[in-house]
């Protein structure tokens, strides 16, 4: 085992945008699915998602599903996740039903943790 943490960085995947145009409405589910394809092959530690996985803020049952398709695919497997969590889990968890980061759930195989960061979609800047 390496000391050193592999990490794979993306954003601004946007899941769901384009839906129902001819074109381009399987691309972002096509860009999903490279990003988590390359991580797995370069067995990174885990993915870091810097925004905007979905395009809309409630996505179509659609768009859900092609994206928990995706995850299921890449990230639940028999991989040892390398990591460890550090912070208390009675503050990180304090208001949730769930106790522990999934990674280390004894009842969920994660081999392909993902840290997702909340993004806004509608940022407008002015000059």
């Amino acid at each position: 085992m390496s000391d050193n943490i592999r990490i794979l960085i993306a954003s601004d995947i946007h899941a769901g945008y384009g839906e129902g145009k001819k074109i381009i409405d399987e691309d972002s589910f096509i860009g999903l699915e490279e990003t988590l394809s390359h991580a797995a092959q370069q067995d990174v530690d885990f993915v870091l998602l810097g925004g905007d996985l979905f395009h809309e803020s409630i996505p179509t049952r659609y768009t859900e599903h092609k994206v928990i398709s995706l995850l299921r695919k890449y990230c639940l497997n028999d991989r040892e996740v390398a990591m460890q969590m550090i912070s208390d889990p009675k503050e990180v968890f304090e208001n949730s039903q769930f106790k522990l980061v999934n990674y280390e759930d004894p009842n969920i195989n994660v081999g392909l943790p993902i840290f997702s960061i909340h993004g806004f979609n509608g940022i407008r800047y002015f000059t």
